[in-house]
């Protein structure tokens, strides 16, 4: 590679301020070191913190705080806590992913992670400074939203707070940690399903509500096909590393059978909630988003090819890409069916 600066042409511009954070927000990765430096320090870090991705927590909370707003239970101040705070755990979780998986020789330079996008640490995009700033800041403001609802709803809260930081904790940064045990896909679907949704609702209105756990159950089962495509596109590099994922202990063609699964159990749950009384019927509306999981059940169905067809964004994933796309569409499409239901609450089948 030339080491000699091109002759024409003007650098880009540095990009900073609120346009650019929410660009990191919906932006796909930076893909080179180069593209970083003309970011401003809080734009950096979101995407250090892989902040697109942070969709899934920002769901999660909307969920909950809807499915309060149904049973006119919801407080606004304790909601606005309970988005803030998931969104800082899940960029704290990604950034430990990131720290521990590079500390521990994981994420060398032919990892899936070191080819799909640009790893902040390896690269040098972001310095330890910054990320151990950013972390500070971050673990703050999770453990002053943590005392403030232990405050609130008392020592059941504190219990929710413990089980998120162990599954944190236990996910990567354990000594054996749970996607090394074949349990962090689990992890993943009792987090973004029961613990967010259902734990946000107890915590947003200080009551407990089987229909919320229930209505919890799809969005977990989303983000969990989205973490299971992923390591059955990480399968090979994870077999030479000794990271037993749950596709590595069962196979590529039974992970692929038990995504699939995962994908139609979305829909069947819902039908059954609705049915049960647990969601309005609004939440049909998900079914908008059945063209995507289709299309998801047929790549699904055949192994990944050898290599990326022309255009393609984000190689080696694969499963886990059109997992991302179908889940972003069916939370949104859920989202808005909660919403319904929040306006129309009697409005029930069951």
């Amino acid at each position: 590679m030339s080491s000699t600066a091109p002759a024409l042409g003007k650098p880009p511009a540095r990009q900073r301020g609120p346009f650019a954070w929410v660009g990191a927000f919906t932006g796909f990765y930076p893909a080179q070191a180069s593209e970083f430096s003309h970011l401003d320090p809080v734009t950096r870090f979101l995407y250090a913190a892989r902040s697109v991705i942070l969709v899934i927590s920002a769901q999660s909370a909307l969920m909950a705080g809807l499915l309060a707003a149904t049973d006119r239970r919801l407080a606004w101040l304790p909601f606005a806590l309970v988005f803030v705070g998931y969104l800082v755990l899940h960029a704290i979780s990604n950034l430990s992913n990131d720290y521990f998986g590079y500390r521990r020789g994981h994420d060398t330079d032919d990892s899936p992670r070191r080819r799909y996008t640009l790893h902040p640490i390896a690269s040098g995009a972001v310095t330890p400074r910054l990320l151990a700033t950013g972390l500070v800041v971050l673990g703050v403001v999770a453990i002053a939203i943590a005392a403030y609802f232990v405050a609130l709803r008392g020592w059941p809260a504190g219990w929710l707070a413990v089980v998120g930081a162990v599954l944190l904790y236990a996910y990567d940064a354990a000594p054996r940690a749970l996607k090394e045990l074949g349990l962090g896909e689990v992890a993943a679907f009792a987090v973004w399903g029961p613990l967010m949704i259902g734990g946000g609702y107890y915590v947003v209105t200080g009551h407990w509500s089987g229909a919320a756990f229930v209505a919890s159950v799809p969005p977990g089962l989303g983000v969990m096909s989205i973490l299971v495509g992923k390591h059955i596109d990480q399968r090979e590099f994870d077999t030479v590393h000794n990271q037993r994922t749950l596709p590595l202990i069962l196979g590529d063609t039974v992970a692929r059978r038990f995504d699939q699964v995962s994908v139609a159990a979305m829909y069947v749950v819902t039908v059954l909630a609705i049915l049960l009384g647990s969601l309005t019927p609004f939440a049909l509306v998900s079914v908008v988003a059945l063209p995507r999981a289709l299309r998801a059940l047929r790549v699904m169905n055949d192994p990944a090819p050898a290599e990326p067809p022309a255009g393609y964004v984000g190689w080696p994933l694969w499963y886990h890409r059109v997992c991302l796309v179908h889940n972003r569409a069916f939370g949104w499409l859920f989202v808005l069916g909660l919403a319904a239901g929040a306006f129309f609450p009697d409005v029930r089948i069951g």
